[in-house]
């Protein structure tokens, strides 16, 4: 793993002033950046530039952010780190179905924004990992080698999703609410809406699999362990 430092960061912000501004303080915590203020350059930006991180305004011109994350995701796990304004609650959620692993509101601190990138990646490298594999059934979580698979198939999942299964399988059945979830997955003042959001996402994810996570009324969410 490339250190923290070393980190490339794609902003993708139509905005010039706030463009600079997330840029500036990212630069001088030593990430290195690229700046796209269209959807289409982007996706150019994310072919060549290959970022171990995206930090994405919904709002774009040419193609919206949610058009990016769709098209990105048909083929990569990148973290991307959503920014939105406050009115846009149904886009927030769909780019979480999406695939978006976190996301922070306008107005915002740049140094909040630096702190979630750092979280994000936290999540996403081997800082977060533990030398352990879960299994529950056929389903196995590894987070030293950051894998999963369901009944011996390899299934790709962002470092969100695979974190939230991972929580889920430790539990061994157990219903988790929605805040115990934000909390273990380092989310804890996040709307507990997104854990929905992440769980759907994840569901379609594992395919067959995706039916044991059970919807547990009132409480949050439990991997069924009665159909194993």
């Amino acid at each position: 793993m490339k250190p923290m430092a070393a980190k490339r960061i794609l902003v993708i912000e139509d905005e010039a002033r706030i463009a600079d501004v997330l840029e500036r303080y990212l630069r001088a915590e030593g990430f290195v950046t690229e700046r796209a203020a269209t959807g289409t350059r982007a996706l150019e930006l994310w072919r060549a530039f290959r970022p171990d991180l995206i930090l994405l305004d919904l709002m774009l011109p040419e193609l919206s952010g949610l058009e990016v994350i769709r098209t990105i995701r048909a083929s990569s796990d990148v973290p991307v780190l959503m920014v939105t304004a406050r009115a846009e609650e149904v886009d927030r959620l769909v780019g979480l179905e999406l695939g978006a692993d976190d996301y922070i509101t306008k107005p915002f601190s740049p140094r909040e924004v630096v702190a979630r990138v750092r979280a994000v990646l936290r999540r996403a490298g081997g800082s977060v990992r533990r030398s352990r594999i879960y299994r529950a059934g056929d389903v196995e979580v590894d987070l030293e080698r950051f894998t999963a698979r369901c009944g011996g198939k390899p299934v790709t999942l962002t470092p969100t999703q695979l974190r939230l299964l991972a929580l889920l399988v430790q539990a061994e059945g157990r219903a988790l609410s929605r805040h115990e979830l934000l909390d273990q997955l380092g989310e804890p003042y996040v709307d507990v809406r997104t854990v929905d959001a992440h769980v759907k996402n994840l569901r379609r994810r594992l395919g067959p699999c995706g039916t044991r996570i059970e919807t547990v009324r009132g409480v949050g969410y439990r991997l069924s362990l009665s159909t194993f």
